[in-house]
């Protein structure tokens, strides 16, 4: 008896370890918590805030091209037979130029260079193409973040709807075996039918699957969430904001939003610095023909010796400035091609922008279009919800007090199943309406 009483404390300790860290799970999560985390843990956020560290070490490198550079050169030779030198005396009879090898077999030479660029026409476009590139990394990352929240408040808001579409399935079904349950019990009493019983058996079977589907579907939002908000999948999330329905307010122009949407949204700056870096790549291109001018210095050390003996050899030095420019006259019609390169570059940018511009009134008109709609539904799906509530309250009155059938009541059941369902589907659009607006226009709120 001991030995069983020991192994049941046992296994009541090893279950108490289980359960604790799995309520540790839990975390409380609000929509704010919710973007706060995306913008600091989201893995694509990550990503877009190293391509601005990239741009600026690009920056750095385009930059370069206005700084000297300087370099150490080291050289140790040994010859096994000496470089020759010809015409030492007379060409012989033969016609043949007489040649004569000197110097030490060992050589050993070191020097320092330095080129400072005088004038050099590629560094100042690369340096502005340099900078247009990190603004332009900067633009992808902000719009990659709005893009991020918006996803982050359509999942936590589609989260919100099925957990209140689960309690409205859950509603219907308790409502419908309260049905069933009076249904038998009139059969047993001999007072009622007994498809009527049959009917409020089918009813709730119906609206089972309905209850799983909705739990799963929960369950793959919460899963996309925390993909996005950067947590482990394991860890278990309750939300504890609630579904709110701000009141309609007035929704500005199609002029309005797309002036802000140009003006503020990131998509849209990357697309107008993206022409502006096109314009310095044709200025890049058309430097290549120019000449570069540039200031060079060196400084050389040089020995010469027999056996290794560097320790008893002379150790001469020379050293020199001066000036030196390198015109590009041929290049294998590789700077023709460079040019007409960056030419078309510069086209494709400029139409990608007018496109999107173009693009961006119709989005705007079927964005604003979107909420109206919306806000008429709400609005009548509001009406509609209270007129089922209402209908099926007196039904429910008047099936009680034995005048409505019970065909009516179940008629009056779906109907009103149906109108909350549709008021769900309805706040959610409305709201989700709202958020892609926002979004169109570069705002976060």
């Amino acid at each position: 008896m001991k030995s069983r009483t020991y192994y049941r404390y046992i296994v009541f300790a090893l279950a108490s370890l289980v359960y604790i860290p799995a309520s540790a799970q839990q975390q409380e999560l609000s929509l704010q918590d919710a973007i706060t985390l995306a913008v600091s843990s989201n893995p694509e956020l990550k990503a877009s805030a190293l391509e601005i560290e990239k741009s600026q070490q690009q920056r750095v490198v385009a930059r370069s091209l206005y700084l000297p550079t300087v370099g150490i050169n080291a050289q140790a030779n040994h010859y096994f037979q000496l470089t020759p030198f010809f015409g030492f005396g007379e060409t012989t009879a033969e016609g043949k130029i007489p040649y004569g090898r000197f110097g030490g077999e060992d050589q050993l030479g070191a020097a320092i260079a330095a080129v400072q660029p005088l004038y050099n026409p590629l560094a100042y476009p690369l340096l502005q193409r340099a900078r247009l590139q990190e603004q332009e990394s900067r633009a992808a990352s902000h719009g990659k973040q709005l893009g991020v929240q918006t996803l982050v408040k359509q999942t936590y808001l589609r989260i919100l709807v099925l957990n209140e579409r689960i309690k409205l399935q859950q509603e219907s079904i308790n409502r419908n075996k309260r049905v069933l349950l009076d249904s038998r019990s009139l059969l047993l009493q001999g007072k009622g039918l007994r498809v009527d019983t049959l009917r409020a058996y089918t009813s709730v079977k119906n609206l089972e699957p309905d209850l799983v589907k909705l739990s799963y579907a929960v369950e793959t939002s919460k899963l996309q969430l925390k993909a996005l908000i950067g947590i482990d999948s394991l860890r278990d999330i309750v939300l504890t904001d609630s579904l709110v329905v701000p009141a309609p307010g007035t929704l500005p122009s199609e002029e309005q939003v797309y002036n802000e949407a140009k003006a503020n949204n990131p998509d849209f700056q990357v697309l107008a610095l993206q022409e502006q870096i096109s314009h310095q790549g044709v200025r890049s291109a058309h430097a290549l023909r120019k000449p570069v001018l540039s200031a060079i210095a060196q400084y050389q050390v040089q020995s010469q010796t027999n056996n290794f003996e560097y320790g008893n050899a002379y150790y001469p030095t020379s050293s020199y400035v001066g000036l030196q420019l390198s015109i590009p006259l041929f290049t294998g019609f590789s700077t023709q091609a460079k040019v007409k390169q960056a030419n078309y570059s510069k086209e494709q940018s400029g139409l990608t922008l007018r496109y999107a511009h173009e693009q961006l009134r119709a989005s705007v008109h079927e964005a604003l279009a979107q909420n109206q709609e919306t806000i008429l539904r709400l609005q009548n799906t509001a009406i509609v919800k209270e007129t089922a509530q209402l209908s099926y309250n007196i039904i429910q009155y008047r099936y009680k007090s034995g005048i409505a059938s019970r065909l009516e009541l179940t008629d009056a059941e779906l109907a009103l199943t149906t109108a909350q369902s549709n008021y769900l589907e309805a706040v959610y659009d409305y709201l989700n309406a709202r958020i892609v607006l926002l979004r169109i226009m570069g705002s976060a709120e």
